[in-house]
């Protein structure tokens, strides 16, 4: 389903980045309640309409979908994007998609043959409202979805838009999501629970599991800005330790955040027996790696003048965050 562009410009705050006199980035929170405004309006108008699907799987898919999530994947995508030069709206179609992906792995993760979690976001998980066999389907739906998204011409707005470009993209996000990407390291995670396992493992779970989706992220928003070898090169770097240390920072969050805070149970990783960083590190040097990623992502983006500043404020809000 298309929005058509004027009516993107007419919500969407204008995408811009919020700068001081200075030149530089001052005000994250406002910087990411835009963007989440901007991506949460463009959902809507690509998500189908109410008596389009069934109205089961169209309840299920809006309860996990529109639970309030931060956005930070398609964020990353429309900083990335913005980095590289690109400009305008033909960036949300992907970014909506990676969002579909995100929640669509959020509620396989939270089934009860996977982690059987009650609470997400700080309300019932969909297989808690809908049951597991709606529950599996909507998760299905959302992934299918996504690639539709993907490759609809009609919904960037932009006709001339390359073809094989978004072909190369969606073969990334394809090996990102699966069994190269979140998939393969999903089922590492599953097979390590309780068991004694290595920093190589851990790290590989990390990268597979929760950096992949992270870095094509980031990639895909340079990819569509046409970045040349050196921006994407400097991006990729900056994405790969950005989205290891995003997941340390999960790992720290269930052993010392606020059940109210993140919306679901805290200490779930160390009663299932998961194989986290604080479990094999402990809290401190966990702690550590992660300021010490961030710094290394931050670094990478020397390349870039004010127009990154988004990104590195990220970065450095991903090791800050209480939720």
């Amino acid at each position: 389903m298309q929005i058509e562009s004027s009516e993107i410009r007419a919500k969407r705050f204008e995408m811009r980045f919020v700068h001081a006199p200075g030149g530089f980035l001052v005000d994250l929170k406002k910087y990411l309640e835009e963007k989440k405004a901007i991506v949460d309006f463009a959902l809507e108008g690509h998500f189908p309409k109410d008596g389009e699907i069934s109205s089961s799987l169209h309840k299920a898919i809006r309860h996990s979908l529109f639970a309030g999530g931060k956005r930070i994947r398609p964020i990353f995508s429309m900083a990335a994007f913005e980095a590289a030069g690109g400009r305008g709206d033909v960036i949300l179609p992907l970014a909506c998609a990676l969002e579909m992906i995100h929640t669509y792995s959020l509620i396989h993760d939270d089934l009860p043959s996977m982690d059987n979690d009650d609470f997400r976001r700080g309300r019932p998980t969909c297989h808690k409202v809908f049951g597991e066999g709606v529950a599996l389907l909507a998760g299905d739906a959302l992934l299918t979805e996504a690639f539709r998204l993907m490759t609809d011409r009609t919904a960037s707005g932009d006709p001339e838009q390359d073809g094989w470009l978004i072909v190369d993209i969606v073969n990334h996000v394809a090996r990102a999501a699966g069994i190269s990407g979140m998939v393969g390291g999903q089922v590492v995670d599953i097979e390590s629970e309780g068991k004694d396992v290595d920093l190589p493992t851990v790290q590989f779970i990390h990268t597979h599991k929760t950096g992949a989706m992270i870095l094509i992220s980031i990639q895909i928003g340079a990819k569509l800005a046409r970045a040349r070898e050196e921006p994407l090169r400097a991006l990729t770097h900056y994405g790969e330790r950005v989205g290891l240390a995003f997941q340390i920072a999960d790992d720290i969050l269930n052993v010392e955040g606020e059940a109210a805070v993140l919306g679901k149970s805290t200490g779930s990783d160390r009663s299932r027996g998961k194989a986290t960083y604080p479990g094999l590190l402990g809290l401190e040097e966990s702690k550590r790696r992660a300021r010490e990623l961030v710094g290394q992502a931050v670094d990478g983006l020397n390349l870039f003048g004010t127009e990154a500043d988004p990104l590195r404020e990220i970065a450095r809000f991903i090791i800050e965050r209480k939720h």
